[in-house]
């Protein structure tokens, strides 16, 4: 992929440890959310096939200890909580925990190592459930140090009874110039397109080039793995 220092620098997040004790069966979403955490964002639709309706939520914790002031450039005040993603399985009785992941996939609001970096989530509301499938999505957008803008999505299918990542897609654009550029996994053909030439401006029209590939790796890529690495460990494939 092109860019690749720059969405390097972008990809960096502090990891935080997540021990809370968390049910595996709840009468109520909110019982799932521990003392001191919030839930950011939720969204519902049917994952698992059974005409009932599922539900995704990032949850933030709130502890004032991993709010920091900053004094160079970009934000003054960096919020560092970790955030959670969590699938609940609904049934006519209850929610129970298909899957969670608490090991910095989700990035926080704020970067210290970025702090020109803006929240990665803000745009996208981070999760979505579309035609059966949950995907995350990421924008990275920079008020200094970079030109370039940068969007992964991830979409996920409840499959051997786990959350199989099937797709990603990321894209880059240069605010100055309008050059774009593009790749897409399908993990499910091992297809991969990559596709270069593109700018926002009309007068570079047809100029695109999309170059197809086989992905050699046969990893499975489980959602409740994945952490702030994955995004180099598909980028080889």
């Amino acid at each position: 992929m092109k860019n690749s220092l720059i969405i390097a620098i972008l990809f960096i997040f502090s990891a935080n440890v997540f021990s809370q004790n968390i049910p595996k069966q709840a009468k109520l979403i909110e019982d799932f959310v521990p003392k001191n955490w919030k839930i950011l964002y939720h969204v519902q639709g049917d994952l698992n096939k059974d005409k009932i309706d599922d539900h995704a939520i990032i949850i933030e914790n709130t502890n004032p200890e991993n709010i920091k002031e900053n004094e160079g450039l970009g934000a003054n005040i960096l919020n560092l909580n970790p955030r959670i993603l969590m699938v609940l399985f609904k049934n006519k009785e209850n929610y129970t925990l298909a899957a969670q992941n608490n090991k910095g996939f989700i990035p926080t609001e704020n970067s210290e190592d970025n702090p020109c970096l803006a929240d990665p989530i803000s745009e996208t509301q981070g999760i979505s459930i579309e035609k059966g499938v949950l995907k995350t999505s990421f924008n990275y957008w920079l008020s200094c140090g970079s030109w370039y803008v940068n969007k992964a999505d991830y979409t996920f299918r409840f499959q051997n009874n786990r959350f199989e990542l099937i797709g990603f897609d990321h894209s880059s654009f240069h605010r100055a110039s309008g050059e774009e550029s593009s790749t897409s996994i399908n993990f499910s053909t091992k297809k991969k397109s990559e596709t270069t030439g593109g700018n926002m401006s009309d007068d570079n029209e047809g100029k695109e080039k999309t170059v197809w590939k086989t992905i050699k790796s046969n990893k499975i890529y489980d959602l409740q793995n994945l952490d702030d690495e994955t995004y180099f460990e598909i980028d080889k494939n």
